[in-house]
């Protein structure tokens, strides 16, 4: 068989008269798209506002907070931001991170009493839900406190049943970290003014978009109104998220998801809010305006979740809320996938640039050799090789074979 195959192809190979009819060219093979390069993650480490956007579309809003950033919560990209690392108190919105590390062990209907000792050590002038010595809770009741009325008593409850309160620390500081979250530093996991206690912008965001995708932590964060047990009857709590309530004045935003505010004298006002629109879903976190009064926090985060949802279809990236190891570059040599859409959730996360990229500040886009890696390295174009070679041989023997039979 094998032998049958050279002399078709020897054949092929002989001269011949000139066909009757050209043959069309070949096809040529689909060239994969070009693959944009993201974001150099050390943007968001630069001190000022990071946003790139085309001259059509307005500037990020002009803030007086310390620190602020506006994220695409269902890919992670980070649309704009300022002084995204800045490393700030919390305030309450660390109470985001003590969900995110003890939700998962605490069923919801399990049932606790609270006994005297568990209510100790409660900060001077915490806010506080209520929770009262001898009255059984469940847990679900208690996370409501956390999220709605920001209890450090709820919080001091939760934190005994998942080990106590220096094993929580360092379950929180252990989440934090396996999110990319580097910034923060858990002192008090009520977010309590605490020497050394910090947090950052980004950190609050990739906090933020953690829970939406924890279905209890995104059902609390978005409850604006609830009963809380009181023994034998119950009393009524407001969630203190103002955009979420519509309360003090503060207007109600369009499709609110909730989240959670702060406030301490050391923090001012802080605050983690995403909103959904439409198919989108943004994230915003803003640390401590100076300007404004106490509900500027509110109308802060309004503005950029406004100009969030106006430019998130034309800005790019200036970063990414996923974790560091999902945020690693392909391999250089990695034959090229077809590019993502913008708005995949599997999208490649931000990596640094080629050299000879454009600066960061600019769109770049490179794109990928067609021919993979440059050879296989396993013999694979060998047996191919051999093939054509003993072609050209048989064609050859063939050739000289017919010759000597004309003579």
């Amino acid at each position: 068989m094998i032998v049958s195959s050279f002399v078709a192809a020897a054949l092929l190979l002989l001269p011949s008269a000139p066909a009757s009819s050209a043959t069309g060219p070949r096809p040529v093979e689909p060239v994969p798209p070009p693959v944009a390069v993201r974001a150099d993650p050390a943007l968001l480490h630069r001190a000022g506002t990071q946003a790139r956007v085309p001259r059509t579309v307005a500037a990020p809003p002009r803030l007086s907070a310390r620190s602020w950033l506006v994220a695409d919560a269902a890919t992670g990209d980070v649309l704009a931001a300022r002084d995204a690392h800045r490393r700030l108190p919390p305030a309450s919105t660390l109470k985001t991170l003590f969900a995110l590390a003890t939700l998962p062990g605490l069923p919801a209907e399990r049932q606790h009493t609270v006994s005297e000792h568990e209510l100790r050590g409660i900060g001077d002038g915490s806010s506080l839900v209520g929770v009262r010595e001898e009255v059984t809770y469940r847990v679900a009741d208690l996370w409501r406190g956390v999220f709605l009325s920001s209890g450090n008593d709820a919080v001091r409850v939760l934190a005994g049943l998942n080990g106590g309160w220096d094993a929580t620390i360092r379950k929180m500081q252990a989440t934090a970290r396996s999110l990319g979250a580097h910034d923060t530093r858990v002192v008090s996991p009520d977010g309590y003014d605490a020497p050394g206690q910090v947090s950052s912008a980004y950190d609050l965001a990739v906090f933020g978009r953690a829970g939406l995708r924890n279905p209890d932590f995104a059902r609390y964060a978005a409850t604006p109104y609830a009963q809380f047990p009181a023994g034998r009857w119950s009393f009524g709590i407001r969630n203190t998220n103002r955009l979420l309530t519509g309360a003090d004045g503060v207007r109600r935003y369009p499709g609110l998801l909730g989240v959670k505010n702060g406030y301490t004298t050391h923090a001012g006002h802080t605050l983690i809010a995403a909103a959904r629109k439409g198919s989108r879903t943004l994230v915003v976190s803003v640390m401590n305006p100076r300007q404004g009064g106490a509900y500027a926090v509110y109308e802060e985060a309004r503005s950029l979740l406004d100009w969030g949802f106006a430019a998130a279809p034309h800005a790019r990236p200036v970063g990414s809320l996923l974790p560091p190891r999902a945020a690693l570059p392909a391999r250089a040599a990695a034959a090229p996938q077809p590019a993502r859409s913008p708005r995949s959730p599997a999208a490649a996360p931000p990596g640094r640039p080629a050299p000879g990229a454009p600066p960061t500040d600019a769109v770049s886009v490179a794109t990928l050799p067609t021919g993979g890696d440059g050879g296989s390295g396993d013999g694979s174009l060998l047996l191919p090789a051999t093939f054509v070679g003993s072609a050209f041989l048989a064609a050859g023997a063939l050739w000289w074979v017919r010759r000597r039979s004309t003579r």
